[in-house]
């Protein structure tokens, strides 16, 4: 028995393993299938040892809503006031996140969003969550000199449109989304980017 690829005897996991295993279920099958037993299933370990790590499965359920938070929003805020020299390349810097899973999961989000709407708590952390985001792109708009209610609405739209893309469930192919993202960054800002920041933009996202 190759020991190196076994677990050790009582092992119980840890509690990012659960967390993930829980996250698998809640992209594929809603928070009603996050429950401690088939957890324990797919990860071949003993219902106790979920106790181990977790109080019940609400702590479960509160350390995915921590990860939504810390992935989803804190990353688009951190775009968002990521250095720029234009709006153009502001923009950029927040389409990231709509390109790159690992800054942005919209998987997680469209699961979150689906939740909420049978759990009032979690609809108030999300609103809350929209209110920040909305409010880290006004205040991008802001840098760059926009008017107050003009860089709220321009903040909505960009939201509100991705929103709607998670929302729908859209599917676009990597080269097809990025092939638009020059007429989305003109339309969101006014300002169509170079030839300079699209090619960086690219490259940072492995497309060329």
């Amino acid at each position: 028995m190759d020991t190196a690829q076994t677990p050790e005897r009582g092992w119980r996991g840890t509690p990012e393993l659960w967390l993930d295993a829980a996250y698998d279920l809640l992209v594929e099958g809603g928070v009603e299938a996050v429950k401690v037993m088939p957890l324990a299933a797919k990860l071949g370990l003993s219902r106790t040892s979920f106790y181990w790590h977790f109080a019940d499965r609400e702590a479960l359920l509160a350390g995915l809503i921590a990860r939504w938070q810390s992935q989803n929003t804190a990353n688009l805020i951190a775009r968002t006031q990521a250095p720029a020299a234009t709006i153009a390349e502001a923009m950029l810097n927040v389409n990231d996140c709509w390109i790159t899973p690992a800054l942005f999961d919209s998987r997680m989000e469209f699961a979150i969003r689906t939740w909420a709407l049978t759990d009032p708590a979690l609809a108030e952390v999300l609103r809350q969550a929209d209110v920040v985001r909305v409010q880290a792109l006004t205040a991008m708009f802001e840098t760059f000199s926009y008017p107050e209610h003009e860089a709220r609405v321009r903040a909505q739209t960009v939201y509100l449109t991705q929103v709607g893309y998670i929302s729908m469930r859209t599917e676009e192919s990597l080269e097809y989304r990025l092939h638009n993202i020059p007429d989305y960054v003109l339309i969101f800002t006014g300002h169509a980017p170079t030839a300079a920041e699209l090619a960086a933009f690219r490259a940072r996202n492995q497309a060329g």
